[in-house]
């Protein structure tokens, strides 16, 4: 599974959201996604993809930012 996957999944999972709406463009509050939220999906991506993500990480504003941030972070913790 992707990054954008992993995302489209986790928020349909906890808040029931139409995985067609998240898209990169989409904001992830808009989404429904709140800081203790957005704690939650980034263990799931420690865990999904075996990283481990600093805790002074800017927090993105969209589903593409996000999907930059981590598919960057993944890329350089599997090299």
């Amino acid at each position: 599974m992707d990054c954008i996957g992993l995302i489209r999944e986790f928020l349909k999972d906890r808040l029931g959201a139409d995985p067609e709406t998240v898209v990169p463009g989409a904001l992830l509050a808009d989404l429904g996604v709140d800081s203790l939220m957005m704690l939650e999906l980034m263990f799931e991506f420690e865990d999904h993809f075996g990283i481990k993500l600093a805790s002074d990480l800017k927090t993105p504003g969209t589903v593409g930012e996000l999907v930059e941030l981590m598919d960057r972070l993944i890329a350089e913790q599997k090299s």
